[in-house]
């Protein structure tokens, strides 16, 4: 199932794709947070989704989309450099080809930048830069999960632009400084329920800037898998249900170019998922 999160007549309400690609309103949860902790219970409920069985269709002008998960109820838990070709092109600036542990972080998000959104400038940050992941949601709380068992505990998948501020991020040596501006997080389209993705391991990933491909590569590239990120950080720590995880972002970013291109005022920035869709912003 396709979730959203929609802001109609000055509110915001969550919403379900059903046929024809038509947005239901699911009236019985006042957030997309309180339908993924307790979406075990009413997904069966929300039964098929058409005017056949009695849902009354969202009208396309009524609505626009936001970010899936507005507010996240935690810091969003990311996976650094997670990709062999990312290590590679960043080496001259960070080095991590010996790197034997997967890098976590987390990104401080007080509202996730929407669809559409403007990513802003800021006369203190000279190196804007964009990176597609994969974001992972889970559903429970999850506390000393077996990686065989990480599947129980996913709700659904969405994209997730980890938009960096790259002379902050080197300046303080640590990442979350960089990472966690606001507008630094835009979410979306739409979260896509774990069922209907499948494998997450098989996902074509891109971005572009100004419709040039600067990142195109596939999920089944991770160095470390969404199962076995779960299984390692809920050895010690309860991951709650409503965690989001960004998974890393593959090769191609701004900083690893030669010489780096980063991103300006007015830069249209699209990533893109297999199975879950584009989400583009502007910057500004």
């Amino acid at each position: 199932m396709r979730l959203y999160t929609l802001e109609s007549n000055g509110r915001e309400i969550v919403a379900a794709e059903g046929e024809a690609g038509r947005l239901y309103q699911l009236k019985e949860v006042r957030d997309m947070n309180e339908l993924i902790c307790t979406w075990d219970e009413k997904k069966e409920s929300i039964g098929k989704l058409s005017e056949d069985t009695g849902w009354e269709a969202l009208s396309p002008d009524a609505y626009h989309i936001v970010a899936p998960i507005p507010v996240p109820m935690q810091d969003i838990v990311c996976l650094g450099v997670n990709y062999r070709e990312h290590i590679e092109e960043t080496t001259e600036v960070l080095d991590f080809t010996k790197k034997e542990a997967t890098v976590y972080f987390s990104k401080r998000v007080n509202r996730c930048n929407e669809p559409g959104g403007k990513i802003p400038l800021y006369d203190f940050v000279d190196s804007l830069d964009y990176e597609a992941e994969l974001g992972v949601i889970l559903k429970r709380d999850a506390y000393q999960v077996k990686a065989s068992d990480a599947e129980k505990y996913i709700f659904g998948y969405t994209i997730i632009n980890d938009v960096s501020a790259r002379n902050i991020q080197l300046k303080h040596q640590q990442w979350y400084l960089g990472k966690s501006l606001n507008g630094y997080t835009p979410m979306g389209p739409c979260i896509v329920t774990a069922d209907e993705i499948g494998d997450a391991h098989n996902l074509n990933i891109a971005c572009y800037v100004n419709e040039e491909k600067r990142q195109d590569s596939n999920t089944k590239y991770m160095i470390t898998s969404v199962e076995h990120a779960i299984e390692e950080l809920t050895q010690g720590m309860t991951l709650k249900a409503g965690t989001v995880i960004a998974t890393g972002t593959p090769g191609g970013v701004a900083m690893g170019m030669k010489p780096p291109v980063f991103l300006k005022s007015g830069d249209v920035v699209r990533c893109e998922i297999e199975k879950i869709g584009s989400l583009k912003n502007v910057v500004g």
